[in-house]
C-alpha cells in the first residue's frame, strides 16, 4: 500500500457551501498549512464521521457508536466546540424486526427545507442483512422537532447495502451508496442514483467502482463509504477500501463537473490509494471520510476516522477504538486534491 504525499503549499480554493455537496470559486493563497492544527481526536469511540457545516454557520457532527445501537449528533459553531459538546440521542434502534441492529454511519443532510438521515440497519434475527434507511425531521432545527421514520431506501436489489451520500450537481440530487451486486465476487462495489426525493431513487442505478486493485481487497473486497466535494471544475468522489483495519485506506473517483455523472465512463479511478495508514504518525486504517470547511469558510478539512495502534486482537468491527479525526488539506497544481497522511494526534 502505498503512501500519498506529504502537503505540499499550493493554492487552496475559497469553499462555499452548496446544497448537499462543497463547492469553490477561485480563492487565496493556502491557509491550509499556516494555521494552527486541530486537536485530535476530535470524537473518540465515534467511527464513520460525518460534519456538515449549515447555512445557520453551525457544524452538525454525526457518526456510528461502539454498541451500534443509536444514532447521536452533535453541534458547535466551531469545529473544536464539537470536542466537548453535548451528544443528544435523536433515534434509537428497534427492540425487534428490521432497524434493530448495526446502526451505522448515519449522515445527516440538509434536502427540500427539511433535515434527513441516512444510515444503515439491520434485523435483529439477521444482523447481516443490512440496508439503508431514512429519516425525516421537518424542524429547522435537527435537535428539535420529531423524527419520522421515512421506511427503507429502495434500490435494484435487495442484497446488503450501506453508505449512503446524497450531493446535488447540476440541478440534479444524487444518491452515492455501497451495495453487494449480485454475480459479483466481492462485499461491495460504489453505484451512484439520481434521486425523485430525498428518500426515492429514480431511473438507473449505475456501478461507479468495484473492488479491482490489491489494496482494495484486503481482508474484504470492498468499495463503500463515498464522499463528494467539487473543485477545480471537477467532481471528487473519496471512497474506503479493503477490510476495517490497518489495510483500511481511501480511493478516489474523478469526473469532469461538465460530464453526465451517470456514464460510468465520465469517472476515472485513481490506481493508487490517496490516503492511508502512517507508520510515521502511529494513525492506523483512516477512512470512511467526509467533507467540510473551516470556520474562515475557505480552508478544507477532511473529517475521518483512525486507530491510534496497528495490531488488533479479534474482529476488528468490535474494536471501540476508531476515533474521528479532522485536517486541513491542500490541493496540488494538477487541481486534485492533496490529503497527506494522517496527522499526529
Amino acid at each position: 500500500m502505498s503512501r500519498a504525499e506529504v502537503p505540499s503549499r499550493r493554492t487552496v480554493l475559497r469553499g462555499a457551501l452548496a446544497a448537499g455537496a462543497l463547492t469553490a470559486v477561485p480563492g487565496a493563497a493556502d491557509a491550509a498549512q499556516t494555521q494552527a492544527p486541530y486537536r485530535n481526536p476530535l470524537a473518540e469511540r465515534r467511527a464513520d464521521p460525518h460534519i456538515t457545516r449549515h447555512t445557520d454557520g453551525r457544524y452538525y457532527f454525526t457518526a456510528s457508536v461502539p454498541e451500534y445501537d443509536r444514532i447521536v449528533l452533535r453541534s458547535s459553531r466551531t469545529l473544536r466546540g464539537l470536542i466537548t459538546a453535548e451528544e443528544a440521542v435523536i433515534w434509537t434502534r428497534h427492540a425487534t424486526g428490521d432497524m434493530a441492529a448495526h446502526i451505522w454511519a448515519p449522515e445527516l443532510h440538509r434536502a427540500d427545507g427539511r433535515w434527513y438521515v441516512y444510515f444503515a440497519a439491520a434485523p435483529a434475527d439477521d444482523i447481516w442483512k443490512i440496508r439503508i434507511w431514512v429519516l425525516e425531521n421537518a424542524s429547522p432545527d435537527p435537535f428539535r422537532g420529531s423524527w419520522t421514520e421515512k421506511g427503507q431506501l429502495t434500490t435494484a436489489w435487495d442484497t446488503f447495502s450501506l453508505d449512503a451520500h446524497t450531493f446535488t450537481h447540476r440541478g440534479h440530487r444524487y444518491l452515492a451508496w455501497a451495495q453487494h451486486e449480485p454475480g459479483l465476487d466481492n462485499n461491495t462495489g460504489l453505484f451512484l442514483s439520481r434521486m425523485a426525493d430525498p428518500w426515492t431513487l429514480t431511473g438507473p442505478q449505475i456501478r461507479l467502482s468495484t473492488p479491482e486493485y490489491d489494496w482494495e481487497c484486503v481482508g474484504f473486497k470492498v468499495n463503500e463509504g463515498a464522499a463528494v466535494i467539487k473543485r477545480n471544475g471537477r467532481v471528487f468522489m473519496t471512497y474506503s477500501a479493503s477490510a476495517t483495519d490497518a489495510n483500511y485506506c481511501m480511493g478516489l473517483l474523478t469526473a469532469d463537473a461538465r460530464g453526465d455523472l451517470m456514464d460510468p465512463a465520465s469517472w476515472s479511478k485513481s490506481p493508487e490509494p490517496v490516503f492511508a495508514s502512517s507508520e510515521e504518525t502511529g494513525q492506523y486504517g483512516p477512512g470512511h471520510n467526509s467533507f467540510t470547511v473551516a470556520e474562515d469558510g475557505r480552508t478544507d478539512v477532511l473529517v475521518y476516522h483512525a486507530r491510534p495502534y496497528r495490531e488488533i486482537t479479534g474482529d476488528p468491527l468490535h474494536d471501540p477504538n476508531r476515533h474521528t479525526r479532522i485536517q486541513r488539506f491542500g490541493w496540488r497544481a494538477d487541481g486534485t486534491p492533496d490529503f497527506g497522511i494522517p496527522v499526529r494526534s
